[in-house]
């Protein structure tokens, strides 16, 4: 993993949403897109909740291969930072695993997640296209995008209980300290090497670790330095 790597995987991070292109089959040739919302596993790979009668779902069960272009909204669209992610897009065999992380995100799926022709698709990356603002343009290799395998995956739901269980004030803390914002309802709803995400008052907000940590022991260190900057 390099840092352009680790920048780029950031910023998907922050991000809910993208355009998802696949080859269409009903107009052979042809590129289709369509919105897709998303949630990263911990090494940083799109998981997708679509329906086996949607067009782009056909699209890859035909070919794998898959494009999500991710940018957040901005009156100059041309000026802002972007991630584009090429890689296959496969079927997951356990829904339910999948399911516990994204309904987290992505909480209004939930109904969707119960149909029974809704899956998860995951997107294993093989280039990655990184437009990080003015001349700064660069195609990233899918090992230095990727993060390594951790502990914390396993560790998530124990670390979120914890935190959402005893320490509430630590997370409005949180909010006011890097983003500004006095909340009222404050839930943790994901760790992963990179950082966290609060949903405060609705609003989904991203906290990034100054380095990635490994382990639920490295992520308490990060927890605990920046509560006590926030009471400083």
């Amino acid at each position: 993993m390099s840092e352009l790597g680790r920048e780029a995987r950031r910023f998907v991070r922050a991000q809910s949403q993208g355009v998802l292109s696949t080859l269409s089959v009903r107009i052979e040739g042809f590129p289709f897109g369509s919105v897709a919302p998303y949630a990263l596993d911990h090494a940083g790979r799109p998981l997708l909740l679509i329906s086996t009668l949607a067009e782009h779902t056909r699209n890859i069960d035909a070919d794998a291969r898959v494009s999500l272009i991710v940018q957040p909204f901005s009156t100059d669209m041309q000026v802002t930072g972007r991630v584009t992610l090429l890689g296959h897009a496969r079927r997951l065999a356990d829904k339910a695993a999948a399911g516990v992380r994204y309904l987290r995100y992505h909480p209004q799926a939930a109904s969707y997640f119960a149909m029974h022709d809704f899956h998860f698709y995951r997107i294993d990356p093989v280039r990655v296209r990184y437009i990080g603002g003015f001349g700064r343009i660069h195609w990233i290799e899918p090992e230095a995008y990727l993060g390594g395998e951790s502990a914390l995956a396993a560790q998530e739901d124990g670390i979120l209980a914890h935190m959402n269980a005893d320490h509430a004030d630590n997370l409005r803390d949180y909010c006011r300290l890097v983003h500004g914002v006095t909340a009222d309802e404050v839930t943790m709803i994901g760790i992963d090497p990179d950082g966290f995400d609060l949903r405060a008052d609705g609003r989904v907000l991203r906290f990034d670790f100054a380095a990635p940590v490994d382990d639920a022991g490295a992520a308490r260190a990060e927890l605990v330095a920046l509560a006590r900057a926030a009471r400083a």
